[in-house]
C-alpha cells in the first residue's frame, strides 16, 4: 500500500522560506525514481491547484504563481520529494499535499498547512 507523508508546513512572514518534504512508502525505489510526481495546494474555499510536478523523463512544471520562486526537486535514495518555497506570500496560504499517480490511481498525502503572515 502506497503511503505519503508530507513535512515541513508553518507559520512564516511574508517573504519568508520554507521546504515541504513528501516520504512515500510502499513503493520501490526504481518507481519512485521513474514516476511522476506533484505538490498541490488547496486554500480554503478554493479548489485544489497544482503547484509543481515531476512529469515522466523527470521534466518539471511550475504553475504561473510558483515559477522563480518555488523549485520541486526529489531524493531517490530517500524516496523524498521537496517543495522550496522562497519569497511566500499570505496568497501562498493554504494546505499543501503530494500527489504519486500510479497504476491509473491518484495517491495523496495528508497535506501540511501552510501559513503566510503578512
Amino acid at each position: 500500500q502506497v503511503q505519503l507523508v508530507e513535512s515541513g508546513g508553518g507559520l512564516v512572514q511574508a517573504g519568508g522560506s520554507l521546504r515541504l518534504s513528501c516520504t512515500a512508502s510502499g513503493i520501490s525505489g526504481s518507481i519512485f525514481r521513474l514516476n511522476a510526481m506533484a505538490w498541490y495546494r488547496q486554500a480554503p474555499g478554493k479548489q485544489r491547484e497544482l503547484v509543481a510536478q515531476f512529469s515522466i523523463g523527470d521534466r518539471t512544471n511550475y504553475a504561473d504563481s510558483a515559477k522563480g520562486r518555488f523549485t520541486i526537486s526529489r531524493d531517490n535514495a530517500k524516496n523524498t520529494l521537496y517543495l522550496q518555497m522562497n519569497s511566500l506570500k499570505p496568497e501562498d496560504t493554504a494546505v499543501y499535499y503530494c500527489n504519486f499517480p500510479l497504476a491509473q490511481r491518484d495517491y495523496w498525502g495528508q497535506g501540511t498547512q501552510v501559513t503566510v503572515s503578512s
